[in-house]
């Protein structure tokens, strides 16, 4: 991607490096948009792919001009009628006793997002970035339209001007102010986290995990805390309800082992058994207490998050 557009018989020049310098932001607005870490890659490099063939120097920024790109790639993407979302928006709580039932399509799910891939370096901006990746808040995005969605990611949460959106989008000022209203009336509630991570409770959690000691987990949940597991729809509700599932199901996670990561700005496990990856656990904290656990069975994370396979005792590290 080094190659002059000059040598394609244009006037502008992008390199590589100029476009990596991009990438974490621009994978952290497809992420938002898309509701997948996958497909949030895919659409950047394609937006790279795209700017490398057309990007125009005498036309304005690259900045501006790689946002256009991705949002109209992000909007083609969207174009299906599959709404991406957690288990607790497809019904109601499940009952301890209730079974599974059948596992759903990949597409049916918000995924989460390797920190890395989504926050950025500056200290300044970490905080609003990681409430805007935060699962419950990308599952929220999802229920919106999508050209609500993005006009929403870029005023309220990267904070571009309502011109500045309305020259990306093709668009009047108030067109522009009038979506970002309806959506801001759409967007759901979503119940806020702590800032901080609370390493003794993190501990705690891995702790009482690992021994599968029932009750110290669930002294960690809060009372209206919710357990789902994707790709199944079943999901709980409220520490009593988690409590009787565990202690009912004759410890299958006894004996796992877990390794800290990060995901959408919150504190994540990889959960192995056997030795072997298991699941990508990811925590919601709040009031300093567990609000939500979300285990996603799926392996096929773990390289996206640059986790090993299996487990040995050396990878016991802080991510």
């Amino acid at each position: 991607m080094g190659a002059r557009a000059a040598d394609r018989g244009g006037p502008g020049l992008v390199e590589a490096t100029e476009l990596e310098h991009h990438r974490v932001e621009l994978t952290g607005y497809c992420y938002r948009m898309l509701g997948s870490g996958f497909e949030a890659e895919d659409a950047v490099q394609e937006t790279f792919v795209r700017a490398w063939r057309t990007y125009d120097a005498t036309r304005g920024p690259l900045r501006p001009w790689l946002f256009r790109l991705a949002t109209s790639v992000c909007l083609d993407m969207l174009r299906g009628p599959q709404r991406r979302a957690r288990a607790m928006d497809l019904g109601p709580a499940a009952r301890p006793g209730d079974p599974l039932g059948e596992p759903l399509a990949g597409d049916a799910w918000v995924w989460p997002v390797p920190d890395g891939r989504v926050l950025p370096s500056d200290p300044a901006e970490l905080a609003v970035a990681r409430e805007s990746v935060r699962l419950a808040f990308v599952a929220a995005l999802q229920r919106l339209r999508p050209r609500q969605r993005a006009v929403l990611i870029l005023r309220d949460v990267l904070e571009w001007r309502a011109a500045e959106v309305a020259e990306l989008m093709g668009t009047s000022v108030t067109s522009v102010n009038s979506v970002l209203q309806r959506a801001r009336a759409r967007l759901p509630a979503v119940a806020p986290e702590d800032d901080e991570i609370d390493e003794t409770l993190l501990d705690r959690y891995v702790s009482a995990f690992e021994r599968y000691d029932v009750h110290a987990l669930v002294s960690l949940l809060h009372e209206d805390a919710t357990m789902s597991m994707p790709p199944f729809a079943w999901w709980l509700r409220g520490r009593e309800a988690v409590r009787t599932v565990l202690a009912a199901a004759a410890a299958p996670c006894e004996g796992a082992r877990l390794v800290r990561t990060g995901a959408n700005g919150a504190p994540a496990l990889a959960q192995y058994r056997d030795g072997k990856a298991f699941a990508l656990v990811v925590l919601e904290v709040g009031g300093g207490l567990v609000t939500g656990v979300t285990t996603f069975l799926d392996p096929g994370l773990f390289p996206f998050f640059g986790l090993p396979m299996s487990f040995g005792h050396a990878l016991r590290t802080d991510r």
